[in-house]
């Protein structure tokens, strides 16, 4: 396949930037796009056709994919502290506490008002700022360079990232010795536009006279409704601090950014038809929220404090990975099961027919935040809140302790790690 650089086609690029990166004489620069997505532009002034760019995109040479060592785990971390800062069930920090032991280096992805950008550490004690999940395309920067060159230097590289970043790393290193490397891939459906977000901030300046110092998308808050004192998991809102000290918080289920994201009216063109979305992986890790908890493994839910699918892909993700089970609490899990519950391990994301649409009214200046949610936005139908309120994860797991108590007099395998 072609990829952006011949075709000019948005759907054939990726964005991990492994192209500017490799250009010798800096002749590629990432452009966003009308839609707020960055793709590459070559200066032909400046270009000598050395065709590297073209070598190394994942997207034109995929690189090898694991397909035949895996093993699955389900958990959370056994310190409810980390577990309370993190997305689902900790398993990064996990991970990085025990595979970090000497000479290491960690990167990640950060955010500082709106932008997400990746950047590393070299002390586990600010790993902090790679927890959470940040639901926009970071900007890799010189990442894969400085990864290169810290492989070079014998140092132990840890690298978290989305699929296809993990993929134009690998491209870009060439025949670097990655043997002191790690990846750890995220389960990712899509990457949303950022003028929504922009659009957004823009509704809350004009309202309160403050731009956003910080978002939590997946922020573990007690809900209203709710009486429990601890673990929050199930009821997740998007925390938006300003710069004026006010915070905002909207429920996850009438929220009109899940709500448009997860109909796919505003997700970058090549996730679409995603090359990622198999069950071969590029990373070493794959990890992601353990959904279907409530069905196939509730022993797992751990007092809604979230929990971790963990897929380690190849012998060096497993070794990785089982040195860090001991600050976990759960158990290996049937990979046919897990997948069942993680659409994107198994399809791209579907192409809503109103995304044009859609994208025309996000980038019209003229039409506002609200009047776009006016326009698009569906609030959710009662069913969906029953669902999620009144007999969501956390009412089936206690009828499920409940039978498993009169059953068996005990409860199995559940507890809480304070």
């Amino acid at each position: 396949m072609k990829c952006y650089l011949d075709t000019g086609e948005l759907k054939d690029c990726f964005g991990c930037e492994a192209c500017k990166q490799i250009c010798p004489k800096n002749a590629i620069n990432m452009i966003e796009d009308g839609e707020g997505f960055r793709y590459p532009k070559i200066d032909r002034e400046k270009c000598v056709n050395c065709n590297l760019c073209r070598k190394i995109c994942p997207y034109e040479n995929m690189p090898e994919k694991n397909s035949k060592s895996r093993y699955v785990y389900g958990g959370y971390h056994k310190d409810w502290k980390v577990r309370d800062a993190s997305t689902s069930g900790g398993a990064f920090t996990a991970i990085v506490n025990n595979y970090c032991d000497s000479n290491y280096v960690i990167f990640g992805a950060a955010s500082k008002g709106l932008k997400v950008y990746h950047t590393y550490v070299d002390d586990k004690d600010k790993m902090g700022i790679f927890r959470k999940s940040k639901y926009s395309q970071s900007y890799i920067g010189d990442s894969y360079k400085e990864v290169k060159d810290f492989l070079k230097q014998g140092r132990k590289v840890l690298f978290s990232g989305t699929p296809c970043q993990i993929a134009g790393l690998k491209k870009y290193l060439g025949n670097i010795d990655i043997s002191n490397l790690l990846t750890i891939e995220v389960i990712c459906e899509g990457v949303p536009s950022p003028y929504f977000i922009k659009k957004y901030e823009q509704y809350l300046q004009d309202r309160y006279n403050s731009k956003i110092e910080d978002i939590d998308y997946r922020y573990t808050d007690m809900h209203k409704f709710s009486k429990i004192k601890y673990g929050k998991w199930d009821f997740q809102v998007m925390n938006i601090s300003l710069k004026n000290g006010k915070r905002i918080k909207k429920d996850r289920w009438i929220n009109p950014f899940w709500k448009i994201w997860l109909s796919h009216l505003m997700s970058r063109p090549s996730c679409y038809n995603c090359q990622f979305t198999s069950i071969d992986r590029v990373a070493d890790i794959t990890l992601g929220d353990l959904w279907g908890i409530h069905l196939y493994c509730p022993e797992l839910y751990g007092n809604n404090g979230g929990a971790s699918l963990i897929i380690c892909n190849n012998e060096k993700g497993y070794r990785a990975f089982e040195i860090a089970k001991k600050d976990l609490f759960g158990h290996e899990l049937d990979f046919n099961i897990s997948i069942k519950y993680q659409s994107p391990l198994r399809k791209s994301i579907d192409n809503n027919p109103q995304r044009d649409e859609f994208m025309k009214d996000l980038t019209n200046d003229n039409i506002k935040y609200k009047d776009l949610c006016r326009r698009w936005y569906e609030k959710p139908k009662l069913k969906l809140l029953w669902s999620k309120y009144v007999w969501g994860n956390r009412q089936k797991i206690l009828f499920w302790r409940i039978k498993n108590k009169l059953k068996f007099g005990v409860i199995k395998n559940e507890k809480r790690n304070d």
